[in-house]
């Protein structure tokens, strides 16, 4: 796995000891290079000085792509410890260890502490395992918990066959995208012109 755009451009982000996959652990399937520049491509005009957070981080590949393109700091979230120091490594070793979190931590603990810490981020990005309820358990989540700024962007890498609502809250649904048997498809969060507490 390498980064493909940006500063840390072709730097290696992933060995094989990550897929050796730790006991329990779902099998690692990292987003292929098409389908991250696609979403780089979809984001593009947002992502300068923006908060990402890879949420489902495995190699932790996007989220150092997303600091690579220009990200202000990303946060990776990932419950494997072998994983999760490997994010840290490559952090430091490209230059970023001032911009990246590296959360070891299952997703909706970590969106729970965000949201009891009352932070917003500008770009989620949602790759949990293709046959698991996790996406439907997170995205819900997301908006109740008013984690995304507004204006903000969420994007669900997911199995093609997998529907997904047309709007969850506030967040709707702007375009899906097809690779193969992989789909991206784009939230956003509405703008709001009114008075907003909390």
């Amino acid at each position: 796995m390498r980064i493909s755009g940006g500063l840390a451009k072709g730097r290696r982000t992933a060995t094989k000891r990550l897929f050796s996959g730790a006991s329990g652990d779902e099998k690692l399937r990292p987003t292929p290079s098409k389908v991250r520049e696609a979403i780089f491509d979809i984001i593009r005009d947002r992502i300068e000085g923006a908060s990402f957070v890879d949420l489902y981080a495995g190699t932790g590949t996007v989220g150092l792509e997303a600091l690579s393109r220009g990200a202000g700091r990303a946060v990776f979230v990932e419950p494997n410890m072998l994983r999760a120091r490997a994010i840290k490594e490559n952090a430091v070793k490209f230059g970023f260890r001032k911009k990246a979190i590296v959360v070891d931590g299952e997703a909706y603990e970590f969106l729970k502490r965000a949201s009891a810490e009352k932070k917003r981020f500008d770009i989620f990005f949602l790759d949990p395992p293709y046959f698991s309820e996790e996406i439907m358990k997170t995205l819900p989540m997301i908006e109740e918990k008013r984690l995304l700024n507004d204006g903000g962007t969420v994007i669900v890498e997911h199995f093609f066959k997998r529907k997904l609502p047309e709007t969850v809250g506030e967040l709707k649904m702007i375009r899906s995208y097809r690779y193969g048997d992989t789909m991206l498809t784009i939230y956003r969060k509405k703008e709001e012109t009114g008075e907003k507490g909390g």
